[in-house]
């Protein structure tokens, strides 16, 4: 009985998503041969909200802007025929849903957020890659709903987001059924973000990993979220705050679209 009443309510929660979720553009991926055109590029925070700070002051809405400006540096450097977009290219606040927006208008292929972790145990380092989906741990919720709490800086964030309520961990639950369209290729770009940071630059990888994230909830294309490390640790602060840092960052993203690319304009 327990088990039956248990897929009810998957079942429900489920339709009250679908039900919730306002129509979006038609999957944008090329026609041909699975092209890579188009990319955006998101740096997380900024502006008035300056995300999580580290001990010596240093803000994750202008660490991330720093990565991401880079990414794309060098991504026009050495695909001069792809198009990219930024959600923001200045210290700036842009609305969650904005970000998603500016992604699905420029029909983007790919869609790369940019942030930095925090934890309460300062010791913490290390690297992760979100994709959209249900958080098997507390600490995947935990972060999701740190980052998802940005939408309480905006106006009228609960019609925007349908009632969504960033502390609930039964709201991200209905949430991290979406995206499923485009599960499969998020996780093979956000497997090889990964490998880039643990095999090239030898930093310590805590893998892929999943959880509801209201930034690429409403994208229509594959989509990940990169903490590239703990901002509330001393000594990655100091790394990601340099620009030897944020040139490896950069790097190691770059070099895993390499990868994606290739293997699915095969």
């Amino acid at each position: 009985m327990f088990t039956v009443l248990r897929a009810f309510i998957g079942f429900a929660l489920t339709c009250l998503l679908i039900a919730a979720i306002p129509s979006l553009p038609e999957p944008t991926r090329s026609a041909k041969r699975n092209l890579v055109k188009t990319i955006c590029l998101d740096a997380g925070h900024g502006g008035k909200d300056p995300g999580c700070l580290g001990p010596k002051g240093a803000q994750e809405g202008k660490v991330t802007l720093k990565i991401i400006l880079e990414v794309g540096k060098r991504l026009k450097s050495e695909f001069p025929e792809l198009k990219v977009i930024y959600t923001r290219d200045t210290d700036d606040f842009v609305e969650l849903n904005e970000r998603a927006n500016i992604a699905n208008r420029n029909r983007s292929d790919l869609f790369i957020s940019v942030h930095c972790n925090a934890a309460p145990n300062k010791a913490a380092y290390g690297t992760e890659t979100y994709t959209m989906g249900l958080h098997k741990t507390d600490g995947n919720l935990n972060v999701a709903k740190r980052e998802n709490s940005v939408i309480l800086q905006e106006k009228d964030y609960q019609t925007t987001y349908n009632g969504f309520d960033p502390s609930s961990p039964l709201a991200h639950i209905m949430m991290a059924n979406y995206q499923s369209a485009f599960m499969a290729s998020s996780v093979k770009f956000a497997s090889k973000i990964e490998e880039q940071f643990a095999k090239v630059y030898n930093r310590k990888s805590f893998g892929v990993k999943q959880a509801g994230f209201l930034v690429i909830w409403r994208t229509a294309m594959p989509s990940v979220l990169i903490e590239t490390g703990f901002l509330t640790n001393p000594e990655e602060e100091g790394y990601l705050n340099s620009d030897k840092g944020q040139s490896e960052v950069a790097d190691a993203i770059v070099g895993a679209f390499k990868k994606y690319k290739e293997e699915i304009e095969k």
